[in-house]
């Protein structure tokens, strides 16, 4: 590896450990011929399918587009980052174990609907009508009026009531 402040090819490790979510490993390392420390971090490289398109055209996966989509979609909501991260890397490791050398950014976007579905109903609205390209007001209340039907749990309390309860009342 070489110095980033002087160049030289010869740096050494002085430190190895995990990152928090265990990801990672960070690597205190120090040239030998400036002294300069500096990190590194290192993470495994996950084979990923090509992605199909919509309009047929192939693209490598990127996880920096995935993140950018979901970060998007949950921008100002209440939803802890561990938790997005957890989502994103069980995407990430979803969309590596496919077989296939291709994979449709159709089945790619019906799974971050799941995911979001799950970290905020909110959010998942607003990702499913960019990605379904939602033309009018009764294909959001469809959506929606669905998510409810789907989901009926315990309330997140943190988050607003997307439709009135049966009583009329906001929850």
């Amino acid at each position: 590896m070489w110095c980033p402040l002087c160049n030289h090819e010869d740096t050494r490790v002085v430190d190895s450990r995990l990152t928090r979510d265990g990801m990672q490993i960070r690597r205190r390392r120090e040239c030998t011929r400036c002294n300069n420390r500096f990190n590194t971090f290192e993470s495994p490289e996950l084979k990923a399918p090509r992605v199909i398109k919509s309009d047929g055209t192939r693209d490598a996966f990127s996880e920096e587009k995935l993140r950018k989509g979901m970060l998007k979609a949950l921008e100002k909501r209440p939803v802890e980052t561990r938790d997005v991260e957890r989502a994103i890397r069980s995407l990430v490791r979803e969309i590596s174990s496919v077989e296939d050398a291709e994979i449709p950014s159709e089945l790619i976007g019906e799974w971050v609907m799941r995911e979001l579905s799950q970290l905020d109903q909110v959010a998942y609205v607003r990702y499913a009508s960019v990605y379904k390209r939602f033309e009018d007001v009764q294909a959001f209340m469809d959506l929606i009026e669905r998510l409810e039907k789907e989901n009926p749990g315990e309330v997140d309390r943190r988050q607003i009531s997307l439709l009135k309860n049966p009583k009329g009342k906001q929850d």
